[in-house]
């Protein structure tokens, strides 16, 4: 299986550090963690308009990941360090397996400026060494974080924006909804702390499998633009992915509800 994957499509979901803002910013106010993380969420919507608290001061509390073979077709969908969701486990877990199927690339939507720079800061914080990754001696072009580097990183994002020339709005979810799939469902990123703080870290991870097929049909679309398969093709791979479902179905959750809110793309060159 290990020489099959050619792209491993991921998405991460984390919960702020209450106690590393409390003692980064807050140092002598003894405020709770909870206290120091609605502060600085004050603190933000006040100078920014937004309260999302930046990945610097997060962890991972779950990455959910999706082996694709060469021909887009899924392996599997795996939860790291599941049902532990430990973040340094975590943290080794992503990078060590990266490094184990010979740098697959990686697939995300929006990546580039949160999961892949928080699973880099979570191996700086967890002291992970990730030198394939981190290859700053190799020519520009070759190195892994280059952000023209496709075969390290397809940003969905970076490619359906040309590279940030424009602002994608709607973000995954529209994405998603264009091609008949559900986007967003009962669980919604900013109720991530609130689960995790009441230890529903399981709810957090189907939450986090619902981002990763999403993110693989839009995926597929993407490499349908770039003439990599025939819509005929892409459909077919869908389905394939459907069945998968299916017969996961009475394990998680999330798949079900998944498969109940299915739609399927409305196709204007049928007859």
């Amino acid at each position: 299986m290990t020489q099959d994957v050619k792209y491993l499509l991921f998405d991460v979901e984390s919960v702020a550090d209450g106690e590393l803002i409390a003692k980064t910013r807050h140092a002598g106010d003894q405020l709770s963690g909870r206290e120091a993380i609605q502060r600085f969420r004050n603190e933000l919507l006040i100078t920014s308009g937004r309260d999302f608290i930046p990945y610097t001061y997060h962890f991972p509390v779950a990455v959910v990941i999706a082996k694709l073979r060469a021909d887009l077709s899924l392996i599997e969908i795996v939860s790291l360090d599941q049902p532990l969701h430990r973040p340094h486990v975590i943290t080794k877990h992503f990078w060590t397996g990266w490094e184990a199927y010979d740098k697959p690339t990686w697939v995300t939507f929006n990546g580039r400026s949160f999961d892949i720079p928080l699973m880099e800061h979570a191996a700086f914080r967890y002291g992970v060494p990730i030198p394939r990754w981190m290859n700053l001696n190799e020519r520009s072009y070759e190195q892994s974080r280059n952000r023209y580097n496709l075969d390290a990183h397809i940003d969905l994002h970076d490619v359906l924006t040309n590279y940030g020339a424009t602002w994608y709005r709607g973000g995954l979810n529209l994405a998603a909804s264009l091609l008949g799939k559900p986007g967003k469902m009962e669980v919604q990123g900013d109720m991530v702390y609130d689960l995790y703080c009441q230890g529903r870290i399981e709810e957090i991870n189907e939450y986090c499998r619902c981002d990763v097929l999403d993110t693989y049909f839009v995926f597929l679309r993407t490499m349908l633009l770039m003439g990599k398969h025939t819509v005929e093709q892409e459909q077919q791979l869908v389905n394939q992915a459907r069945s998968l479902l299916e017969t996961q179905s009475h394990l998680h959750p999330a798949y079900q509800s998944y498969l109940e809110q299915w739609g399927d793309w409305d196709n204007p060159w049928q007859d």
